[in-house]
């Protein structure tokens, strides 16, 4: 069913109502309302959700509909236990959805998958970590093995995995951010020396205005609608620039402010929203800049910041020259923005005096994602808007600590630098080689380069592009293994041994010969803080992420490793101590973290320190892209549902859009459907045009007339990821190009 788009805006009554019905869901009501007045608490725990950072005073339930959502699944009193894989093959299970997968609740001990039975069977810790340590000591090379990080792994966790990883001999450590903000490092390392947001949670209170690209905050980061609402209600201008129109960037009705919702007094966010074509943000900023400098023509002096240009900047006439001599009708065209429009931005621009750029996938998933986040840096530049209060560049974060793992040294290009302190630090020597990301480890799957798949965290098979594809290569595998606190498809597309294994949730005690733990995360804006868990586990088999480590690395290196597995994780503050002597900006580690709120490891750029070759903020050069389709093709992007955080399923309703019970549904232009010979409602299959030959189908897809550009399409992941091809990605951040599929819309044939 559908139902007709709200005219409500986000939050407000529904997201209340929402929220209410996860914690009568979830099967243990006590202990989920416990837990949220936990959240993002200093004493509490981080919430599992998204990378958001927390205010300096919290308010008393400072959590969102989607905090809701993922401390309820956590908090649930379901369980998946050796009874439930006894009455379920993974082949019937691979015919459930993930909607299902994910209502079944927490896995309760370690599993390994039975052959003859086809099915999951109990394996003691022990013996798990046995299989695992045996088959990677069996591997003619460490590079056969590809070691996965989803960004919810804690910073302790983080820093173990790959000082594990590492003393194994590989730097296979790919991550989810090869897959979502690869981009944006690559793009600002280049362009400002470092890979990081600029920006602190303060600025947004003093930003003149807001400039939002490529971002939905409403389902993907609710909390920021908050600081979107103070900002606009004081006065600052928010822009928007989205192929969607996007109920939060519209309208917000804060859900815990009683009066406004006794009232039902929402706030405008937007002041000013245009829809451009998918991937035309390049072209729409070297529009905004062309008028710019137009404008710095016609009032010479007054627009542009020349001192900050001379004094930090270089390549700067190369830049104004490549904008003068771009075509406003090439600029049009790609765009798919009027001049006029473009001027309206750049008006806005210029008259504040303070400018905060935001964007996520919806930049940084494109073959062009690079050189379209540095025009996004160029901007800021023009007038000085990096270094200054309520100013800077704002790369939005998906996991609550994607940012921190990277931090930790999460990566399959590690600095030569960190490599020579974590050798020097633990009497070793790590190896130089740079290992495969995300999409290299699919294909050394599918080529037989790599047999041993080890996830900490995620669900990677739905995360990854083209599906079949990624299915195929898993499946080719000697041995995967998962650390998870519930089932997903992940588990259900194995090796031919695999293992599932069970970790903590950061909602429940980690209890070590030391005591109680505490872990640490760093959110999307550089800031370190704890995260302590109050409820008992799930089951007493669980163990932490670092437990888990522990054991593999024990299993793996034995006698021959020089570290202390067992003194690090009996004490979490030893390996804080270990972190500290390894990462600059961590020194005192654990001293810091008893600051309220924790600590800022700082960001050279907001210093206006420029560690990049050139030793200066650098202005780029960039083309536009000519994005041009064969006829009848059109441009697809993938998103969220309301009801879905990344891969993970809650519900199949997405309210802000107007569906309901379902998830199979395509966005289109009501002239497209028309000029397809389309109808609403109608059943269709998506089909992905690539010159690769394959037959790349998504089938059986409602029709839904929506507000977005002509020849634009957009439908939700993780069912579109098999359009994907695997080797369809962004230009020298090899991310895959999910917010940009050409697809052909078939019309199903009747019955």
């Amino acid at each position: 069913m559908k139902e007709s788009p709200a005219s409500n805006p986000a939050g407000g009554w529904p997201a209340l109502a929402a929220s209410t019905s996860k914690i009568l869901a979830s099967k243990d009501l006590r202990k989920s309302v416990k837990a949220l007045f936990a959240v993002n608490q200093p004493t509490g725990f981080d919430c599992p959700g998204c990378a958001w950072p927390d205010p300096k005073n919290p308010a008393m339930a400072e959590f969102c509909e989607n905090g809701v959502k993922a401390v309820s699944a956590e908090t649930t009193g379901k369980r998946v236990t050796r009874e439930f894989f006894t009455r379920h093959s993974v082949t019937d299970l691979r015919e459930k959805s993930d909607f299902w997968l994910e209502g079944q609740g927490r896995l309760t001990e370690p599993m390994v998958y039975d052959s003859p039975s086809d099915s999951y069977r109990p394996v003691s810790w022990e013996k798990a970590f046995r299989l695992l340590g045996d088959t990677l000591k069996e591997l003619a090379s460490p590079d056969e093995a590809i070691f996965y990080t989803s960004g919810r792994t804690s910073n302790e966790a983080a820093f173990l995995y790959q000082l594990f990883v590492r003393m194994y001999g590989t730097n296979n450590l790919p991550d989810c951010s090869n897959m979502c903000h690869e981009s944006s490092g690559v793009a600002m390392t280049e362009a400002l020396g470092i890979g990081k947001g600029t920006v602190l949670l303060e600025d947004f209170e003093k930003a003149d205005a807001i400039l939002i690209l490529g971002q939905n905050p409403g389902t993907n980061h609710p909390r920021m609608l908050t600081e979107l609402q103070k900002a606009r209600r004081r006065g600052a201008e928010i822009i928007t620039l989205n192929p969607l129109v996007e109920k939060g960037l519209q309208a917000f009705l804060h859900p815990q402010h009683p009066g406004a919702m006794l009232t039902n007094r929402s706030s405008a966010i937007s002041s000013l929203y245009l829809q451009p074509l998918i991937g035309g943000d390049l072209a729409a900023l070297k529009g905004i800049m062309k008028w710019i400098l137009l404008f710095e023509t016609e009032r010479p002096e007054s627009v542009l910041d020349h001192a900050f240009i001379a004094e930090h900047t270089g390549n700067f006439e190369s830049f104004a020259l490549d904008l003068a001599q771009t075509d406003w009708a090439v600029i049009e065209k790609q765009s798919g923005l009027s001049r006029d429009e473009l001027k309206a931005v750049a008006e806005i621009y210029c008259r504040s005096k303070a400018v905060i750029a935001c964007w996520a996938m919806g930049l940084t998933q494109h073959k062009h994602a690079v050189p379209t986040i540095q025009q996004v840096i160029n901007l800021l530049l023009l007038r000085g808007n990096i270094g200054r209060p309520g100013a800077g560049a704002c790369p939005v974060r998906g996991h609550s600590n994607v940012q921190g793992d990277r931090t930790m040294g999460i990566s399959e290009k590690p600095s030569e630098a960190f490599l020579d302190r974590l050798g020097s630090v633990f009497a070793f020597t790590p190896p130089r080689r740079h290992g495969v990301d995300a999409v290299a480890a699919i294909e050394a799957m599918a080529e037989g380069h790599a047999s041993v798949f080890f996830a900490m965290g995620g669900n990677f098979a739905r995360a990854t592009p083209d599906s079949t594809f990624t299915e195929a290569a898993l499946a080719k595998c000697r041995l995967t293994a998962h650390v998870t606190t519930k089932l997903n498809r992940s588990h259900l597309v194995h090796g031919r041994q695999a293992l599932i294994l069970p970790c903590l949730g950061r909602t429940e005690e980690d209890l070590q010969a030391g005591g109680p733990q505490s872990v640490t995360v760093e959110d999307s804006m550089s800031m370190v803080h704890a995260s302590r868990g109050r409820h008992r586990p799930a089951s007493p088999q669980l163990l932490s992420e670092p437990a888990i480590i522990a054991g593999l690395a024990k299993a793996t290196l034995g006698e021959s490793s020089p570290v202390d597995w067992d003194g690090l994780i009996a004490d979490y503050a030893r390996i804080r101590d270990r972190i500290a002597e390894v990462i600059p900006g961590f020194e005192n580690f654990n001293a810091r973290l008893q600051q309220p709120g924790g600590f800022y490891l700082g960001n050279s750029a907001s210093r206006k320190e420029w560690k990049n070759e050139w030793g200066r903020a650098r202005f780029t050069v960039s083309t536009i892209p000519d994005l041009s389709l064969p006829q009848g093709v059109l441009r697809l992007m993938t998103i969220r549902s309301h009801d879905q955080y990344n891969t993970t399923i809650y519900g199949l309703n997405d309210r802000y859009r107007g569906i309901r019970n379902e998830r199979r549904v395509i966005f289109l232009n009501g002239d497209d459907i028309r000029l397809l010979g389309l109808e609403a409602d109608q059943l269709v299959d998506l089909v992905s045009v690539y010159d690769d030959g394959q037959d790349r189908r998504a089938p059986e897809f409602r029709v839904v007339p929506y507000a977005i550009p002509r020849g634009c399409a957009a439908s939700y992941f993780p069912e579109t990821n098999v359009l994907v091809s695997v080797r369809s990605v962004a230009d020298r951040s090899n991310t895959p190009t999910s917010k940009y599929i050409p697809i052909r819309i078939m019309p199903r044939e009747p019955g």
